[in-house]
């Protein structure tokens, strides 16, 4: 089965660098001609990033890894704009430095002379961040309308299907996912949280247990899925109680309640962490238990805006099934409604990692760890006390598991 790899900074890297750094075989003929390329200091590699400061002579980038690169400027550089999804120059439109802000995504080629100690920009090809930011939501609104999500039940890669348990507000139900030729396949890195990380990989990847989300569209019984988009991951699903709390470090420590075992667990700038307020945990665990919350069930906050995370819409009764709520699932722009809890949780606010105390109890999903360095946290959802109680761990993992798992690439530099 052929797979396609779209909209992943990568290959727009990749090919950007072929296109800027000229790159040609070299035939040395001699062991002289061998000793002067040595001798030749190797042209600076071209650096990506966000712009993190900007003045008239310098800027400072955000390099993509973690590192700052100070950025001078001349007055024959080049500056050129590109929009998101672009893996080449064919639509580049020359700007002026000035139109540079922070938050903007670029690609700078070093002037020929450059070297380590002092970066000259030759070349500048730049994402502005309001376009980054109008692609994602666009992707968002788009994973939010067509997406589900939920836990790998079975792989039929002769078939090209893969089933899938959701957690609905009717309960549990097997989703068959169809995959074709021109589905995008893609899986997150072992240790990795971002989106953009993720690579394309077979279906044969795909294992029972993992997490997945795919873009497309349902059948009329919503029983079977046509996947435009997939993406995969093997990820840990975790209930405990918080045992420490290092914020200084970044750090949470937990007692697995399925182990009874001490796990450390690292919150990073991406992880996602949220508190549900006991109204809604209390609707969400009558559900479980399979009983209609009413009007008093797990319904979402008002006013908190959506995210790409969510699979559906619930009535504002926090029922399912209807049409019509404005800006919802079922309102102008909408699809149907599928009564997913995904989209109720996705509308909570941020919770900082001093919200969270000892002796709380909480469901993670995170990385599933490389060495014997802890976990990194994707998702980590806390006041999951009544929902612990009435559920079992496989469907406390099927409301996690969608959520948890980014939607679609935030650019083709990566996110801003």
């Amino acid at each position: 089965m052929q797979v396609q790899n779209t909209n992943s900074f990568r290959p727009f890297g990749r090919a950007l660098l072929v296109l800027l750094c000229g790159i040609s075989p070299i035939r040395v003929s001699s062991r002289a001609e061998a000793t002067a390329a040595a001798q030749t200091a190797a042209p600076l590699k071209p650096a990506v990033g966000t712009i993190k400061t900007i003045s008239a002579d310098d800027l400072t980038l955000a390099i993509d890894g973690g590192t700052e690169l100070k950025i001078q400027f001349t007055a024959d550089v080049k500056v050129v704009r590109v929009p998101p999804g672009s893996k080449d120059l064919k639509e580049a439109v020359p700007i002026q430095l000035s139109d540079l802000q922070p938050g903007d995504r670029v690609l700078v080629r070093a002037k020929p002379g450059s070297d380590a100690a002092a970066f000259v920009a030759g070349m500048i090809v730049a994402m502005k961040k309001a376009d980054i930011a109008e692609k994602q939501q666009k992707e968002r609104e788009e994973w939010q309308r067509h997406g589900i999500g939920g836990l790998v039940s079975s792989v039929d890669t002769a078939q090209n299907t893969i089933t899938i348990k959701t957690l609905s507000a009717a309960g549990s139900k097997d989703i068959v996912v169809h995959v074709g030729n021109s589905t995008i396949l893609r899986r997150y890195a072992p240790g990795s949280v971002n989106f953009d990380e993720a690579a394309v990989a077979p279906i044969s990847a795909i294992q029972a247990g993992d997490q997945l989300r795919a873009r497309g569209t349902r059948n009329a019984d919503g029983a079977e899925f046509t996947a435009d988009e997939v993406v995969s991951g093997s990820f840990r699903n975790i209930a405990g109680i918080v045992t420490a709390v290092n914020a200084s470090a970044g750090t949470l420590t937990l007692n697995d309640l399925a182990t009874k075992k001490s796990v450390e667990l690292k919150i990073t700038q991406e992880s996602q962490m949220k508190k549900l307020p006991d109204r809604m945990a209390q609707g969400i665990a009558m559900r479980l238990k399979g009983i209609s919350a009413g009007a008093n069930g797990a319904a979402a906050p008002a006013g908190q805006p959506q995210t790409p995370q969510g699979q559906g819409q619930a009535a504002p009764n926090g029922n399912a099934g209807g049409t019509g709520a404005p800006g919802g699932a079922g309102g102008p722009g909408g699809g149907q409604r599928t009564g997913d809890l995904q989209q109720m949780l996705s509308r909570l606010p941020a919770s900082p990692l001093g919200d969270f105390q000892k002796g709380d109890a909480v469901m993670v999903v995170a990385t599933s760890g490389q060495g014997d360095g802890p976990s990194t946290v994707i998702t980590m959802l806390g006041g999951v006390e009544p929902i612990l109680q009435a559920s079992s761990n496989g469907q406390a993992a099927s409301i996690l598991s969608p959520w948890s798992l980014g939607a679609g690439g935030g650019g083709d530099m990566g996110n801003p």
